[in-house]
């Protein structure tokens, strides 16, 4: 599958279908981004490994900032400079592990 990079209009679409992410950098560093917090430094980085598990099943890899209470978790796709569908499929999957089904509904 070939990715393209999505241009401004579909971006702002994409972005309303998801609550609490938004844009982040500009040129090569251009991003969707949202950070989640959590009560405690364990708690946070079990939330950034279960991103990097599933970073690994997408084969997509994300940019992480880790706080002692918080994670940001930053999608784009490097060989596009840009934006792709497949990061905001990776976003909502992002949100989906806490969710009290997990990603899998």
């Amino acid at each position: 599958m070939t990715r393209q990079a999505l241009g401004p209009a579909q971006i702002i679409g994409k972005l309303a279908q998801l609550e609490g992410w938004k844009l982040f950098g500009d040129g090569p560093t251009f991003a969707i981004e949202k950070t989640f917090r959590f009560k405690n430094y364990l708690a946070t980085l079990s939330f950034a490994n279960a991103v990097a598990f599933l970073a690994e099943q997408q084969d997509h890899h994300p940019d992480m900032l880790l706080g002692y209470s918080s994670c940001s978790v930053r999608w784009r796709t490097h060989d596009v400079h840009g934006v792709s569908v497949t990061d905001f499929s990776c976003a909502a999957l992002t949100d989906a592990l806490l969710q009290p089904n997990g990603p899998e509904g």
